[in-house]
């Protein structure tokens, strides 16, 4: 008998794969029209073409580079800020409101002001990811630090822990299941935003890369870029997940 979690991964397989043949049953009964919507085959073909050529992974790469750069330089912060706020109420009085009054604004929306300030080089692009992660590690931080039970935070201070000692043995253990679910969020953000900066003023990237097909009429290959992004998806998640079950065996098992 497969063990629960075996049978977890089978069903999160079996899930995309019946979508798949279900749209490809239903563009060869001509019940999607496939100018808008190519059968997953057709996709499949401009896939492998585009793999063969070079340009998805020219694409992919400069994707990549820039979503970790902008998750190196927008998490950390957001992870220190977040320790900070959660154990010093001075700091959560200053930043908090700072937070929540630009936290609603649509990362999208400020694209333009990015463009702005850092141009269309890679810097506007690396900026939109830090500002998309930015956000969920640090309310996620905060809020994970704040849940832990101040007998913690008393103890250590009565056996004299300093500022740094109570930040790597005691916040960042304790807020360490909302960390993760912030960093899940945030590298989601991150994703989306990577590729609608790279739609305007790039040259690279697989946002780019969909804009570009839009252009030609390319349907196959905006359905490419797209797919890439939900493979991205999937395969960050299912590494954080990994890197959670490791880190945390003691929420797993709970």
């Amino acid at each position: 008998m497969p063990s629960a979690r075996s049978r977890e991964r089978l069903i999160g397989l079996a899930s995309p794969v019946a979508l798949l043949i279900a749209w490809e049953a239903s563009v060869h009964l001509g019940w999607i029209d496939p100018r808008f919507f190519p059968a997953p085959s057709a996709i499949a073909g401009s896939f492998l073409r585009m793999a063969r050529s070079g340009e998805l992974w020219a694409n992919l790469s400069a994707s990549l580079v820039r979503l970790f750069w902008g998750c190196l330089l927008g998490g950390i912060p957001a992870l220190l800020l977040g320790l900070a706020m959660g154990l010093y109420r001075p700091v959560r009085a200053i930043i908090e409101p700072l937070v929540a009054a630009t936290y609603p604004i649509p990362k999208s929306a400020i694209l333009p002001l990015v463009l702005l300030v850092f141009g269309l080089g890679e810097a506007s692009k690396i900026a939109m990811v830090a500002l998309g992660v930015f956000y969920p590690v640090i309310i996620n931080t905060t809020a994970g630090v704040l849940e832990i039970d101040r007998i913690h935070l008393d103890v250590g201070k009565n056996f004299g822990a300093s500022g740094w000692q109570t930040f790597r043995t005691i916040a960042l253990p304790g807020a360490a299941p909302l960390i993760m679910a912030g960093v899940k969020l945030g590298v989601g953000l991150g994703l989306i935003l990577i590729a609608i900066a790279e739609m305007i003023g790039a040259q690279s990237g697989i946002g780019y890369m969909i804009w570009n097909a839009w252009q030609l009429m390319s349907v196959d290959t905006m359905f490419v870029g797209l797919i890439v992004i939900a493979m991205l998806g999937f395969a960050f998640t299912w590494a954080l997940d990994e890197i959670e079950r490791w880190l945390l065996p003691w929420k797993v098992c709970g």
